[in-house]
């Protein structure tokens, strides 16, 4: 008697659980179709990425080693002020074509140091970077906190498009349509308008702005379009730099599950060869 009271029991709350469930259901479904949501600004004007073609791209890519040099010299004179790149160590960019004697100059050279603390005394010091130390983190005096730089390209969809269509999106004023429509949506003060930013209006001011605002030393035009492809093309390292080796290894394991297919079918035809079924 008393394990049919609590079946019941618990069929009773079962049920009213899925009552309850599917009561607000329905009631989610019918204001949907009697208030449809109205559309926002970011839906109607925000942009997808730009294409963009890299050496890198696809199963066979690979990196462009000229292209990767050229892209941390934009992010050396022209990003590192804002954003941190504090999963890179300077020795890695040995892997773009520096030698250890230019590695070494980089890291000595950097503008920020590494902070190191002073038990006996108590207090923080800094000291100069050496090549086995991780880019240090950049402490940024604004509002706000720029994101580090190091996984961009895989923490955001498209993540090397994305980049380059943000540094080349930036427009001096929302276009009419957008005013005229969702006047609540004014760029606040402070922000820039960029139609390849989530919400249209960010803080971060363009950072490209002008040609030959670094210089390429090799022969290469410093267009604003191909700074930010090439910098777009070194986050892509930042964010995986093994990326050639694994892709070797994945082929090396393709070949030879093929190479084992290949001998186990034919095993499989003299181990049976002759026999009837």
């Amino acid at each position: 008697m008393t394990s049919l009271l609590i079946r019941s029991i618990k069929f009773i709350i079962g049920g009213g659980f899925a009552f309850v469930l599917l009561v607000a259901l329905v009631g989610t479904i019918t204001g949907l179709i009697q208030e449809p949501p109205q559309p926002t600004a970011e839906h109607e004007f925000h942009k997808a990425p730009k294409e963009l073609a890299l050496a890198s791209d696809g199963p066979f890519g690979k990196f462009d080693e000229a292209q990767l040099q050229r892209g941390f010299k934009v992010y050396k004179e022209v990003c590192a002020n804002c954003h941190s790149l504090g999963m890179v160590a300077f020795r890695d960019l040995k892997a773009l074509g520096y030698n250890d004697a230019e590695t070494k100059k980089i890291a000595k050279d950097w503008g920020a140091k590494q902070p190191v603390f002073d038990p006996k005394a108590g207090t923080w010091g800094e000291r100069d970077n050496t090549p086995a130390d991780r880019f240090p983190k950049v402490y940024y005096a604004g509002t706000g906190t720029p994101p580090d730089l190091s996984l961009i390209t895989k923490a955001r969809h498209d993540g090397p498009a994305y980049v380059y269509s943000l540094l080349t999106g930036y427009e001096a004023k929302q276009p009419d349509e957008l005013v005229k429509h969702f006047p609540g949506a004014k760029t606040p003060e402070g922000s820039h308008y960029n139609p390849y930013f989530a919400n249209l209006n960010i803080a971060m001011p363009p950072p490209l702005t002008s040609e030959n605002q670094v210089t390429y030393t090799d022969g290469t035009r410093a267009t604003v379009d191909q700074m930010a492809k090439d910098v777009a093309a070194f986050l892509v390292w930042t964010a995986e730099p093994t990326m050639q080796s694994r892709h070797s290894v994945g082929f090396a394991v393709i070949g030879f599950l093929l190479f084992a297919t290949i001998l186990a079918y034919g095993a499989y035809l003299t181990v049976w060869r002759g026999v009837k079924h």
